[in-house]
């Protein structure tokens, strides 16, 4: 089966298009998985190969003479054929898969939430937020009925979503949405706390569990963690400790 990391971002990897962020997402994600690596292996070695073949032939004179007098197409050229060398050379591929891994590891340091990913992290999530205030934004679907809200994300989200209505405990639920946070599809819960809105931001990772990390940006407070592969990170200008308290009921 694809890896959903495939289509999102192999080929911005490989073109340095990735913020910091999502870079070291990616990277830190083929470090569990197979295919990912080797897809991006398969992907440089071919850029590589086009890169030096001798594709590329000087069109004559007589080609844009006809073009500017008929404004015709010219006709299609013959496909190449499929080079010899490729199967001769997978050896190398596997090769190239093993020194990846090595780089990638070597590449990212065992604190994995350096000082740049966190603050790209804080950022992103803190921006869908103040998004998700503006009128007409907060909610894909407006309910605190916990079924409805499941039956709403199911096929928008390829995970289960730990979906509660927390009201008895101060967090009443309000519904949920599906947010993109630098291009990528994420579920998203609110919850209302004293008249304050919570996002819980949702989404699926390999990575194993990972205790609580807090932190602030623009007067807006946030806790991220990681627990059966599932990453969430709650968001709001409420105090720290309501959303401490929300991600001990969320965790149960």
């Amino acid at each position: 089966m694809k890896c959903d990391f495939t289509d999102a971002f192999l080929h911005s990897y490989l073109d340095r298009e990735l913020s910091t962020f999502r870079t070291v997402e990616f990277e830190r994600h083929m470090l569990h998985c197979a295919g990912c690596g080797a897809e991006l292996v398969a992907q440089d070695f071919l850029r590589g190969r086009l890169q030096v073949a001798q594709l590329y032939e000087a069109a004559p004179a007589s080609l844009r003479r006809r073009i500017v007098s008929q404004l015709q197409s010219s006709s299609p050229t013959t496909a190449l054929p499929k080079s010899a060398f490729w199967h001769s050379w997978q050896w190398l591929a596997a090769a190239a898969a093993l020194l990846l891994v090595a780089l990638v590891a070597w590449k990212i340091s065992p604190e994995l939430r350096s000082d740049d990913y966190q603050a790209e992290f804080a950022a992103e999530i803190v921006d869908a937020h103040m998004h998700s205030l503006q009128p007409g934004h907060i909610t894909g679907i407006a309910s605190n009925d916990e079924h409805a809200v499941k039956q709403w994300f199911d096929g928008k989200v390829k995970f289960d979503l730990p979906i509660h209505d927390f009201a008895k405990g101060g967090f009443a639920l309000q519904g949920g949405r599906i947010d993109i946070i630098e291009g990528r599809p994420v579920a998203a819960l609110v919850y209302a706390r004293q008249g304050n809105l919570i996002n819980v931001f949702i989404w699926s990772t390999p990575e194993p569990d990972a205790s609580p990390h807090a932190g602030s940006r623009q007067g807006y407070q946030w806790i991220d963690w990681r627990k059966g592969q599932l990453d969430f990170c709650a968001v709001s200008d409420d105090d720290p400790v309501d959303l401490e308290q929300l991600r001990q009921l969320i965790t149960g």
